[in-house]
């Protein structure tokens, strides 16, 4: 079996991911509309391939044969069923969906890569709040300031400066998002799944 698919829901958040082995990307380019098997074909690596493949058989399984779009920042969107966020990490694939507000999903495998360079995108404050020696918590990290820079619109952002975080639980934490004078703050769950780590906002972006 080449794919697993599994489904969390957490508030008013359904997050559908698939886990998929090696497989030939040929057999399945009947689950991509003609435009996606346009951007297929300038992918060469075969990793890259398999990820948009499989990001396509994981929408196919949710919303049939919708197109996903990209607007003008880069964020996908499928006309009439709501705000999706798309991320994959290695051998899986997300798809986030909310019928209410704007998203962010984040995958990331647990690794030390992230408290390698954690004073690059941690604040003075984040330094003391969080556990820096700590794989899981760097990754979570990471991994929560990537959701809220997809869900700012992926514009030019500092991980460090523009990105903030504030601990309320060990898995429900709070975003903030400076940008163009203006402050937000969202609702975030940061939490382990399997051997990887899922953040997503859980609830519309509110201004400070």
């Amino acid at each position: 079996m080449h794919f697993k698919q599994q489904h969390i829901q957490i508030k008013n958040i359904d997050i559908h991911l698939l886990n998929f082995s090696a497989f030939e990307t040929s057999e399945y380019l009947d689950q991509l509309t003609d435009a996606e098997k346009e951007r297929f074909h300038t992918f060469t690596s075969a990793q890259r391939r398999q990820e948009y493949v499989a990001t396509r058989i994981l929408r196919h399984r949710i919303f049939g044969f919708e197109h996903i779009h990209y607007d003008k920042n880069g964020a996908p969107y499928i006309e009439g069923e709501g705000y999706i966020s798309i991320s994959h990490t290695k051998n899986q694939v997300g798809i986030a969906f909310s019928k209410r507000h704007q998203i962010g999903l984040d995958l990331e495998m647990i690794q030390e890569k992230a408290k390698k360079v954690c004073k690059k995108f941690l604040t003075t404050d984040e330094l003391l709040i969080f556990d820096t020696n700590s794989d899981l918590e760097m990754t979570k990290v990471w991994s929560a300031k990537e959701a809220l820079y997809k869900l700012a619109g992926r514009k030019e952002l500092n991980f460090k400066t523009d990105l903030q975080l504030e601990k309320v639980t060990e898995s429900e934490w709070i975003g903030k998002i400076n940008h163009a004078s203006e402050e937000w703050f969202v609702e975030l769950n940061t939490f382990v799944y399997e051997n990887f780590v899922i953040s997503v906002n859980t609830s519309a972006k509110k201004k400070i």
